[in-house]
């Protein structure tokens, strides 16, 4: 039987100010609750500027814990609409301890699971490992690259950076997840040429599609949009490209967001993955007794 699941992504613009960046997701989930929406993914950091272009330690101030005022009003508005919401911390786990985390609510049942981000990037303009540290691994307490187990299905939920590396999406799958999300943020440097912006951009997408083709699951990703400056001075600051889309899981492109504020709503045919996998069975026909290299740094 056909099963349809109602996805929303929140594409939007944030500002140091974490009221008025709040107010604009939130916006956008009721707007998509209000469509029909029955899961809600929003973007990487949607709480606050991206502040990760610079090192700063007062920026650590922006952090909270897992249930601070902004995870209390993400679970409140999950509560009142009846919705599955995926949203994104900047969590303060303990003392000089913090992570880049999406959280799960899943209506009245609150908080249902946590993700914390596991590859971390240290890059111009992307200085993440300043301020997170990767997510544990630990299969028993459902750490790492474990799906979350929500009303509207298994959910394997990476974020951002974790989207480049086929081996997460892989995990995911493994475990059973039926769907797999990316709140993401991620732009161009102003100075960046036409075709080297072109080239990211491409790359961005089709390294996600082929992680729905190579597991047979759809795929959904939110990133963020419009330009937002370095204030530290150094940097140049970045032009977030947008871009958010759903991918079925045969890589085909269900909706694609340009690179303005957007809110999308897609019906997802969660029953595809199913026969898109008995077609081409990557899961049967894996040698995974040949993969043992796989665990080591480089072969050399």
């Amino acid at each position: 039987m056909t099963r349809t699941l109602k996805v929303g992504l929140v594409q939007q613009p944030a500002w140091p100010d974490k009221s008025k960046s709040l107010a604009e997701s939130e916006a956008g989930v009721r707007e998509l609750a209000a469509a029909g929406a029955e899961l809600v993914l929003l973007q990487e950091l949607h709480a606050t500027h991206y502040f990760c272009q610079y090192e700063a330690t007062e920026l650590f101030d922006l952090a909270e814990p897992l249930d601070g005022p902004t995870g209390q009003r993400l679970a409140a508005l999950a509560a009142e609409l009846g919705i599955v919401l995926v949203g994104s911390l900047f969590e303060r786990r303990a003392p000089g301890l913090y992570h880049n985390t999406a959280v799960v609510y899943d209506g009245d049942r609150g908080r249902v699971g946590v993700y914390r981000k596991m590859h971390i990037p240290d890059d111009p303009g992307f200085y993440e490992k300043f301020y997170f540290a990767p997510g544990d691994q630990d299969d028993s307490r459902k750490q790492g690259f474990q799906p979350i187990d929500t009303s509207v299905g298994r959910l394997g939920l990476l974020v951002c950076w974790d989207q480049w590396y086929p081996e997460a999406a892989r995990l995911m799958a493994l475990a059973g997840a039926e769907v797999l999300l990316y709140p993401t943020a991620i732009g161009w440097s102003p100075s960046d040429d036409d075709g080297e912006k072109s080239r990211q951009k491409e790359a961005w997408t089709l390294i996600q599609r082929s992680h729905a083709v190579a597991n047979g699951l759809p795929v959904v990703v939110a990133n963020r949009v419009g330009h937002e400056p370095d204030h530290s001075g150094v940097g140049e600051g970045i032009d977030f490209w947008g871009g958010s889309f759903v991918a079925g899981p045969q890589g085909e492109l269900l909706a694609h967001a340009g690179t303005k504020a957007e809110r999308m709503l897609v019906t997802l045919d969660m029953s595809r993955g199913e026969d898109v996998r008995r077609i081409w069975p990557y899961l049967r026909d894996r040698r995974i007794d040949a993969y043992g290299d796989l665990t080591r740094r480089y072969r050399d």
